[in-house]
């Protein structure tokens, strides 16, 4: 039996001081078209050992990351993590410890999330950064909010080579605002005139880099059609081990860098939990989300940590918070600072570098194998033209063993111009052989 503390009266009760009249009622905001019409599919009633079995039976039908030559990217990239970094966020003080509201026991978490607040300022290019985010697709919303804030504006414009899920999460946020938010369609040609979409009610000009098809552009023109209106240019990056090779946000001029930092220290674990990064110049710190971690000197002279900026909802009045984020994803961003130390920046730029040389040689196979790369600039990511629809190509290739890619229609759903596009990422964990087998495999499906 399941244990429910609550009687029927009780419910009814509490029914009734809200004044709802069902249950059922408090879902009214959820779409019928994602409500399930029965129970799941699965025994009312089993035991743990029974759990487990069916549990690992259904997980043997997925394919593991590691097993098969890997192309998936589209805002989550496999990067190899050194084991020491998993051993590190698993030590009890770190694994357990949360919210640093105590600054006097809580050194340790705010001197690594000051160190991880110089490590994101330092590879962005920027002056300050926070103590992290859910993830890049909030970030980016939050990113839009700030700069409403700033400017005193409403507006949005969000790029066409920005990412769907970055899209429609900036959208959900901004959604009972008054504000007009531009999308601007797929730039698959990387032909986009954004700087023609700016008015003078532009509070921003959300753009990513590299785009959502791969492709790396110069933002400087940009930034400065956005200073020149009063609006400030918000640049997203969902590939956060591209700044060890390209040239920083925050020197071509960007005001906030939203960005997802899960490649860095964090594996894939199935789409959760990342971490957001969010850096912006010192002048408009006071209306950075989220919390600041900073440095101060104690009583006797010596250096201290404390919490220097947190003007979220849960420390302050509602009405005056920048923020009702309600984590700072502590774990993920001591992982992300962990691997980054590891590295150093050298270690860093070579990342980088390997990245870039594997997706050359893929391209340069590619162009072999008479299959069309859209990209004219690419770090990691490609977009490819394919002779058909990519999505039926992608499922035939998991059948043999390969994780090909991401198909664009899978991201942007009944856009038939779209249909034939596919992204194939490239990392350092891909060997000449999975290379060989991708190209083998696509030319053959051509």
């Amino acid at each position: 039996m399941r244990y429910l503390p609550l009687t029927d009266a009780d419910r009814h009760d509490m029914l009734g001081v809200i004044g709802a009249p069902s249950v059922d009622s408090l879902f009214s905001d959820v779409p019928d078209s994602v409500h399930l019409s029965e129970p799941v599919d699965l025994p009312a009633h089993q035991g743990e050992l029974e759990v487990e079995r069916a549990l690992t039976a259904m997980a043997a039908e997925n394919i593991s990351a590691g097993s098969v030559p890997f192309f998936l990217g589209a805002g989550a990239y496999r990067h190899h993590v050194p084991a020491s970094v998993d051993h590190l966020i698993q030590r009890g003080e770190f694994l357990t410890s949360y919210t640093p509201y105590q600054p006097e026991v809580s050194q340790g978490t705010l001197q690594y999330l000051f160190e991880f607040q110089t490590q994101v300022a330092l590879i962005t290019g920027m002056d300050v950064a926070n103590a992290s985010m859910y993830d890049g697709a909030t970030s980016c919303a939050e990113a839009a909010l700030m700069a409403r804030r700033v400017t005193r504006r409403a507006d949005v414009v969000l790029s066409g080579g920005l990412h769907p899920h970055y899209t429609e999460t900036t959208e959900t946020l901004l959604k009972f605002l008054d504000s007009t938010i531009d999308v601007l369609p797929p730039d698959v040609e990387g032909e986009e005139d954004i700087a023609a979409h700016i008015a003078d009610g532009t509070a921003c000009v959300i753009v990513q880099y590299p785009d959502m098809f791969g492709r790396v552009r110069d933002l400087q023109p940009i930034a400065d059609a956005c200073h020149d209106a009063g609006s400030l240019l918000v640049v997203v990056m969902n590939e956060v081990v591209a700044l060890g090779a390209l040239r920083s946000p925050g020197d071509m001029g960007a005001d906030i860098v939203a960005a997802e930092g899960r490649s860095i220290g964090n594996p894939l674990n199935f789409g959760g939990p990342y971490v957001g990064l969010f850096a912006t110049r010192e002048k408009f710190v006071r209306q950075m989300p989220g919390r600041l971690a900073g440095e101060t000197l104690d009583v006797d002279g010596k250096r201290g940590w404390v919490l220097t900026l947190s003007t979220r909802e849960q420390h302050i009045r509602r009405e005056k918070a920048t923020s009702n984020i309600c984590t700072n994803s502590g774990l993920c961003a001591l992982a992300f600072t962990i691997h980054l130390s590891l590295l150093g920046e050298d270690g860093f730029r070579r990342l980088a570098a390997i990245n870039h040389a594997k997706t050359v040689q893929l391209a340069d196979r590619f162009a072999a194998a008479g299959i069309e790369v859209v990209n004219d600039t690419f770090f990691n990511e490609l977009t490819l033209r394919l002779a058909e629809p990519a999505e039926p190509v992608v499922d035939r290739l998991a059948k043999d063993g390969i994780l090909a890619g991401v198909p664009v229609s899978r991201l942007r759903p009944g856009d038939a111009a779209l249909a034939n596009l596919l992204l194939v990422a490239v990392t350092e964990t891909v060997t000449d052989n999975d290379m060989d087998r991708l190209c083998a495999a696509l030319k053959e499906a051509a």
